[in-house]
């Protein structure tokens, strides 16, 4: 299944179970506790997705390799759990997320050629930035109707399983946090720490 497919229609495939829909990426993240295993992970990930001509974003740690796939690819995404389950590594679907920098902006075309310069990130549509490297946050500009000058306008986005999510908000909420808005959930739930300092947990739930 290479064709352009939803989020929901991808959690219910069969054999995909490892992988998580964030936004318009799907993720994987298999525990292999020692890098000389998630090298051997990531080369038959490689050999896979070069031969359906895909660029999966690979992130190869000591104890772990995460792979996130730019289309939701219900085929290679099997065959990359089945490489993982022969090599003996299991697979952790809760420990995946995408961290996005969202900015608050009046005229957003005014301020956005400043954040791709500074950061060196390419612009993707009128409002997100993103790191051509793969390794930074993206950065997404957000309209406002009116000036908010008492507000921060600076919050981070998380992208977490859908799952996921309610553990997450109650760890969050038990560490000192409150919760701000829940109007738009599950899309996403607005949180604040003590301060007033706020973040989005969000996922594909509700973006269909």
């Amino acid at each position: 299944m290479t064709q352009r497919i939803t989020a929901r229609q991808f959690h219910a495939a069969d054999g995909v179970g490892d992988w998580r829909a964030l936004y318009h990426l799907v993720a994987a993240r298999f525990r292999t506790g020692s890098l000389a295993d998630g090298a051997a992970l990531a080369a038959e990930i490689a050999r896979l997705a070069g031969t359906v001509g895909h660029h999966p974003r690979i992130d190869l740690r000591h104890d772990s390799v995460t792979v996130c796939l730019t289309a939701r690819d219900v085929e290679l995404a099997r065959q990359i759990s089945a490489a993982a389950a022969e090599l003996g590594v299991p697979a952790d679907p809760a420990a995946v997320q995408l961290v996005n920098i969202t900015i608050d902006t009046l005229v957003g075309a005014e301020v956005l050629p400043f954040w791709a310069a500074l950061l060196g990130y390419r612009q993707i549509g009128d409002d997100y930035l993103s790191d051509p490297s793969g390794r930074g946050p993206g950065l997404e500009f957000q309209a406002m109707d009116t000036p908010r000058p008492q507000r921060n306008r600076i919050h981070l986005d998380v992208a977490v399983p859908h799952d996921q999510a309610e553990t997450r908000i109650a760890a969050a909420l038990a560490a000192g946090g409150r919760l701000v808005s829940d109007a738009h959930a599950p899309r996403w739930w607005v949180l604040a720490d003590a301060e007033g300092n706020e973040a989005c947990v969000a996922t594909w739930l509700g973006r269909e």
